[in-house]
């Protein structure tokens, strides 16, 4: 079966360059009416282009349906706005997009607060402040599809990116939360954890590995996490056509009482506390609880 987006309107931030732009122009040749949004600033978030505007005239020059959008993911505002805009033009808002980001990477000796502050403002602020603009909408026409954008730094950490990872872990927790508040009206939030070769990551890829790691291989995956028959509440990583699924699990976890509940007993416990065998993937925080109980006869 063909995948589709006819008579749908999508929302990619950051999608002046890169992975961004990749899924704008796949959305719009599938027939989704497509909003580029960009602010147009460097990697590091400073200055502005019309960025936006370049990918709307490659997508009309196609044959496509797009309007360019240079509003500030950090200006929750401006993101109401783009989304006012949006339904005013299209008259819906079905499918978004979190891309938009920044790097400011540097060990953590030597990150300033202030670069701390703006990779995670812009990126897990960001991603908050584009579906708090949608959220309703899709909640009232009890419809919407979301795919957050995490990062194996977030999910298992890289060094010289505490920022990054900071923000990238964040939004795991924020998609799998807007999952549970969002199944009832049909919102189903997904996260990819994409590795790509892009202006973001050009001096840390080997030329060779560069060239392999193109926007094009994730927009597969991207595109399925949007579509109607989307599944909800899953971690795909992607890059260079090899699509993964990542797990948050918990071991099943040993009771302690008496003389070994004691800093002594975790560690003489230590091998079970951490063995795998038994381990489960949770579908919400309470299900930590509800294993405490279970363990406890409770």
């Amino acid at each position: 079966m063909t995948i589709r987006f006819d008579g749908r309107t999508a929302i990619v931030t950051g999608a002046g360059n890169g992975l961004g732009r990749a899924y704008a122009l796949e959305l719009a040749r599938r027939g989704a009416h497509v909003v580029v949004n960009d602010l147009g600033g460097a990697r590091d978030g400073q200055g502005a282009s019309p960025a936006a505007q370049a990918v709307v005239t490659e997508i009309e020059a196609a044959g496509g349906t797009a309007i360019a959008d240079g509003g500030d993911v950090t200006d929750f505002d401006a993101m109401t706005a783009m989304v006012d805009t949006a339904r005013s033009r299209f008259g819906s808002v079905d499918i978004l997009i979190n891309n938009a980001g920044v790097l400011r990477d540097k060990s953590f000796a030597n990150m300033t607060p202030d670069d701390f502050a703006f990779v995670v403002r812009v990126h897990l602020m960001g991603s908050a402040n584009c579906t708090k603009a949608v959220w309703d909408v899709m909640r009232e026409q009890r419809h919407g599809r979301i795919l957050m954008t995490a990062s194996s730094s977030g999910l298992y950490g890289n060094f010289g990116q505490a920022n990054y990872g900071a923000a990238k872990l964040g939004i795991v927790g924020l998609a799998r939360t807007l999952h549970l508040e969002g199944t009832k009206y049909d919102i189903r939030v997904n996260t990819i954890a994409p590795t790509a070769g892009t202006r973001m990551t050009e001096d840390i890829f080997p030329a060779a590995a560069f060239a392999r790691f193109t926007p094009e291989s994730v927009v597969p995956a991207a595109l399925y996490l949007v579509s109607q028959d989307a599944p909800a509440n899953v971690i795909v990583g992607a890059g260079a056509g090899v699509f993964q699924a990542a797990y948050l699990t918990l071991t099943e976890g040993v009771r302690l009482d008496g003389e070994d509940l004691s800093p002594e007993g975790v560690a003489a416990h230590w091998a079970a506390i951490i063995d795998r065998a038994r381990e489960r993937v949770p579908q919400s925080g309470m299900e930590q609880a509800h294993g405490i109980l279970r363990a406890l006869g409770s």
